[in-house]
């Protein structure tokens, strides 16, 4: 094809044009735009084709389909960007023919061409990115995600720094090789703007590889003032909703430098731990009276400890020629170790707590406040108002039937004692 059938429309029409009196530079110019003009206007009619054709077969299948993925690509509208790469295919192919021998048009226009395809790829592929993450949102697994949305983000960041470097080597006509080579001083300003986001990515990645935060999990970070759920991990940022429903912004990089509490062992154990004490006076503890042990012996639960405990020791102060008439010779039964025999059968028989995990009840070393008697158990229940309920029931418990073991719950003077004291 020789060059006057390559441009036979431009020709024609300029001629034409040439024809009503016009000069043949100002009847070729004219001529070009008009063509140009015809030529935009059957890009913008493609699109729209390309977009309803793309459109109604995308979401055939996908109506077809049971899986979600395809519902969310739809929705990210990632079909749609597909149907803008037709207007500058168009334009690419027939702006030769469309201007002729202006050369530098042409060139010019393709370069954008070339720009708009760069743009429109990276609309592409960031759509795909956020449908990525919503189908890992929406997958069952999502509760094991370790903050897939800051690598997403990391990726965008390459991406939209590759295009513009594209068209940074489109716009100066260099090599991108050749561009990287000149650009030693901006890279350095880059990583200098960029730093936070490198701190980001780096701390984001010690956190998924020390599996340290997952979306869902129970944090705790007093220094921020949070303690609630995980429900976004970002690049920079890291979101937790608070127990009182306000949303907590702490730093990625806090969560590597800072301690906190990921309360996710407890939640995965099934169990949440009551590790409270009761603060017994001292003076009130004492030997067990044969009174007191018939008294004992009327608890339903104690029953058979007391009988059982009486003859071990009865035989083994036998054994030993123990003189029982003095106090302090063998064997006896406190009134405090058989308040927490009782405290531990207790907690056996209540319903609430895991006879599965750790169930303790402890002294504790004694203190100017008295003997600490610590209640170490698990909740069945981990949600926290029925979890402070189960809780609350149990010391309830402890010290109304302290009394019954002639035992005092420790607690500083307060105004009352004062007035009978006066009284």
């Amino acid at each position: 094809m020789d060059g006057d059938e390559k441009f036979w429309t431009l020709t024609k029409l300029t001629e034409y044009t040439e024809s009503l009196g016009l000069s043949y530079e100002l009847a070729s110019i004219l001529s070009a735009v008009v063509l140009l003009s015809c030529l935009l206007l059957v890009s913008i009619l493609a699109y729209f084709i390309a977009k309803n054709l793309i459109i109604n077969i995308a979401s055939k299948v996908v109506k077809k389909t049971k899986n979600t993925w395809d519902d969310i690509l739809l929705e990210e509208k990632v079909f749609d960007y597909f149907a803008y790469f037709g207007p500058a295919i168009i334009i690419h192919l027939l702006v030769g023919q469309a201007l002729g021998e202006f050369y530098e048009w042409i060139s010019l226009i393709r370069s954008a061409t070339y720009i708009y395809m760069i743009i429109t790829s990276v609309l592409i592929i960031n759509a795909l990115l956020n449908a990525l993450y919503k189908i890992s949102k929406s997958s069952k697994k999502v509760t094991s995600s370790r903050g897939i949305k800051s690598y997403i983000q990391v990726v965008k960041i390459l991406v939209i720094t590759i295009a513009f470097f594209l068209i940074l080597a489109i716009l100066l006509n260099k090599k991108v090789g050749t561009i990287f080579a000149g650009l030693g001083a901006f890279v350095a300003v880059l990583m200098f703007i960029f730093q936070d986001t490198i701190k980001g990515f780096i701390s984001s990645l010690q956190l998924s590889a020390n599996d340290m935060v997952r979306i869902g999990d129970w944090i705790s970070m007093p220094k921020y003032g949070a303690d609630g759920d995980v429900v976004d991990i970002s690049l920079h940022t890291i979101k937790i909703q608070n127990w009182d429903k306000t949303i907590s912004t702490i730093p990625t990089t806090a969560l590597v430098q800072d301690s906190f509490t990921n309360w996710r062992g407890m939640v995965e154990s099934g169990g949440r731990r009551i590790a409270r004490s009761v603060y017994i006076d001292i003076s009130s503890i004492k030997f067990c009276t044969a009174e007191m042990l018939e008294k004992f012996k009327k608890i339903e639960i104690l029953e058979n400890y007391i009988d059982t405990k009486l003859s071990e020791i009865e035989q083994y102060n036998k054994d030993h020629n123990v003189d029982s008439l003095t106090l302090v010779n063998g064997r006896k039964l406190t009134n405090i170790g058989t308040f927490r025999i009782y405290l531990e059968k207790y907690l056996r028989k209540n319903p609430n707590i895991s006879s599965d995990m750790t169930l303790l009840v402890r002294q504790l070393e004694p203190t100017e406040r008295g003997l600490p008697i610590q209640i170490y158990c698990f909740s069945k229940v981990q949600a926290w108002a029925d979890y402070e309920n189960i809780q609350g029931d149990i010391f309830d418990h402890i010290l109304s039937i302290a009394s019954e073991f002639d035992l005092r719950i420790f607690q500083n003077p307060s105004g009352s004692d004062f007035l009978k004291l006066k009284e």
